[in-house]
């Protein structure tokens, strides 16, 4: 018998939910068939049989979240391998694959460390209070060490004074009211528990699971740690437009006005480097990064996700409107893989298409800007002291005020209004 766990998927990712089962309890199985998909906070990952055989039961049912390490299904294996033998190592599950098994009896292996599921405050918390975080009894969801727990085990290490020896501890607060303390390690933030909403009416209860669990964990980051300042403006795309259709239309392919921003957001980022950086509030060091990778923010129906387009500085604007589109569709089928959302320096989001006249995006963090792009629409502007009708498309930029001022932004923005107002220079960057 195998009981097959689930594999270590890398990227501090630590728990899936089941989003299909490729076989039943009592089917036989081959070794490479597909056997479960499971989704995680960065992408879906088809897992197959480490073995062939006969799938004697599995360890849960679709929707259900299972964490890495638990036994997702138990193989009787097909003769050919011997009983004691562990499968192959699994490949990374970077190629949205991933295989592995384990015996649950005679060799038992030892698993790998893995990093402790915690918040970044935790995790400093947990060194200003010397604390070794694998030591810590977890309380928290899925196994995840929470700031009180950090606390219960520091003041399990002291002994306690002499004096006060003899005086029981203060009781602490217990179910909810215990999370939502554990919740804030901020003064003056006090998380309180939901009242329960059902007493006034129907409703329907839905869990936060993977991607949007990530989502909230993410823009939670974002909005608490960054503090967020946005310079708007609005650029008149009217001859980049015509000059674009007329291009879409001779080369018969997709050619979004977003490739264009692209390039003209990375012509920008060289002139103003300090928005393709990150801040490491622990060092006190800003990271300034050399290359320029633009994440595109994509919305997939299952939650938002922002693929990466790669060394724009060095792709023409008709190579990123093919990654565009081809990202973009491996996000609406949930192909995408944890790399392709890895790397990024600077992000942009586009709702024009849904529509708006504007928007203030929260920052991608560990990044420290992201442009918004709203509706290109037509409007009345004053040109040479006459009114005329030109296509004007508005922008928003977030950033991190902590590694930029006003000024800084107003100068990014202006450049990256003048690219976009004249395809020439767009041209030039290519």
């Amino acid at each position: 018998m195998y009981e097959f766990k689930l594999p270590d998927l890398g990227e501090g990712i630590h728990e899936g939910e089941i989003l299909k089962w490729y076989v039943d309890a009592g089917q036989t199985v081959a070794e490479d068939d597909p056997l479960v998909e499971v989704e995680t906070d960065k992408a879906a990952v088809t897992i197959p049989s480490p073995v062939g055989g006969t799938v004697v039961s599995l360890g849960g049912k679709v929707g259900d979240v299972v964490t890495v390490g638990s036994v997702i299904a138990v193989i009787s294996a097909s003769p050919g391998r011997p009983v004691d033998e562990p499968a192959p190592p699994a490949p990374t599950p970077a190629a949205a694959t991933a295989k592995v098994a384990e015996v649950d009896d005679r060799k038992p292996a030892q698993a790998p460390a893995r990093p402790v599921p915690a918040a970044p405050a935790t995790r400093r918390l947990a060194r200003e209070l010397g604390v070794d975080l694998g030591l810590v009894t977890p309380t928290g969801p899925a196994g995840r060490v929470t700031p009180e727990d950090v606390r219960r085990h520091a003041e399990q290490q002291q002994p306690p004074p002499p004096c006060q020896a003899a005086v029981a501890p203060p009781a602490r607060p217990t179910g909810l009211q215990d999370a939502a303390h554990a919740a804030s390690a901020i003064p003056f933030l006090d998380l309180e528990p939901l009242p329960d909403f059902s007493q006034w009416g129907r409703v329907d209860v839905e869990p936060l699971r993977s991607i949007r669990r990530k989502v909230a964990h993410k823009m939670t980051t974002s909005m608490i740690l960054v503090p967020h300042v946005a310079h708007m403006d609005e650029a008149d795309v009217t001859e980049l437009e015509a000059f674009r259709r007329r291009e879409k239309e001779r080369r018969g392919s997709r050619l979004t006005l977003l490739a264009f921003v692209v390039k003209a957001v990375t012509a920008g980022l060289r002139a103003a480097p300090a928005f393709n950086a990150s801040l490491d509030p622990f060092r006190e060091e800003i990271v300034y990064k050399k290359y320029y990778n633009i994440g595109i923010a994509a919305d997939t129906g299952r939650g938002l996700v922002v693929p990466v387009v790669r060394e724009t500085d060095r792709k023409s604007i008709i190579q990123i409107a093919a990654d565009i589109e081809r990202l973009a569709a491996e996000a609406r089928e949930g192909r995408l893989d944890a790399e392709a959302m890895r790397g990024g320096t600077f992000t942009i989001t586009n709702i024009g298409p849904l529509g708006g006249t504007a928007l203030i995006p929260a920052i991608n963090y560990p990044e420290v800007a992201i442009l918004g792009m709203g509706r290109v629409q037509e409007k009345p502007v004053v040109r040479d002291g006459a009114i005329v009708v030109r296509s004007m498309l508005p922008l928003t930029l977030a950033f991190d005020h902590r590694i930029a001022d006003g000024a800084d932004a107003a100068r990014f923005v202006s450049e990256l209004v003048r690219h976009l107002s004249d395809p020439n220079l767009l041209l030039l960057e290519t």
